[in-house]
């Protein structure tokens, strides 16, 4: 049975599933690094990292569109404008402390240039609508938020997050390829309650190792724009510690709530 516990931009459902039963009969979805950065933001009911790490299954990179007609050409050309207008250059993002704010501001401290001007959501669907009209610069979004309007040649993708480059967008360059060591996106994963009996994991390990390398899953995610990346257990929590650290360090220097 899936239960669908919304609000506080996932910290609800985080604290339902932190604070259930550890057998193993309550698990739930999240989303890193917004897993991470709530606790930083705000009171929460749970603790990041005291999770069980079940299995990590998709990361779609953070991306910089811009519509069709922009100037803008290049990560290059932001960075240009960003600093011959200081205070003046706009982007939209799906909320303040969401992965594509965070990737900006991880973003600008690598190119150091002075902040942008944030243009938050409540999600994708508000925002490209107003990317089209060209009631902002650019929009930090993940790769296939705006895929198809990128294959009908109504907006640009700069520049990917990703490590390497996704197929979905195997002609758009890395961030790194761009110049800029920085990586990141939207992962996506199933957690449990701390303390899970190790059995218990044990076999929900092996059902979502089984499950991610079903040949059957893996097509039904090509079709539906799925950047999968599984990561099972020890790995998956290595993951996310990493993303925690590197949050804590950008809190420090660039905090994203006053």
């Amino acid at each position: 049975m899936i239960v669908n516990r919304t609000g506080a931009a996932g910290q609800i459902g985080l604290e339902a599933t932190f604070n259930a039963p550890a057998e193993g009969y309550v698990l739930g979805a999240t989303t890193v690094p917004a897993h991470n950065a709530i606790p930083l933001e705000r009171q929460v009911r749970y603790r990041a990292m005291d999770f069980t790490f079940l299995c990590n299954i998709v990361e779609d990179a953070n991306a910089f569109y811009v519509r069709a007609e922009s100037p803008f050409r290049t990560v290059a050309d932001i960075v240009a404008a960003a600093r011959a207008r200081p205070g003046q250059v706009t982007y939209g993002t799906t909320g303040i402390g969401s992965d594509d704010h965070l990737f900006m501001l991880a973003f600008e401290a690598a190119a150091g240039v002075p902040p942008m001007v944030q243009v938050p959501f409540a999600g994708a669907a508000p925002l490209i609508p107003q990317l089209l009209g060209g009631n902002m610069d650019l929009a930090v979004l993940n790769v296939n938020d705006a895929l198809q309007l990128k294959r009908d040649g109504r907006v640009r993708i700069l520049a990917q997050g990703a490590a390497r480059r996704q197929p979905e967008a195997d002609d758009v360059p890395t961030f790194r390829e761009a110049g800029f060591d920085i990586v990141g996106g939207a992962s996506r994963g199933i957690v449990g309650p701390p303390g899970m009996p190790a059995p218990v994991v044990a076999r929900l390990e092996a059902a979502f190792r089984a499950a991610l390398n079903d040949e059957g899953f893996r097509r039904a995610a090509a079709r539906l724009f799925m950047p999968l990346r599984p990561l099972i257990g020890a790995e998956y929590k290595a993951f996310v510690q990493s993303v925690d650290d590197q949050l804590k360090r950008l809190w420090q220097v660039r905090p994203w709530r006053g």
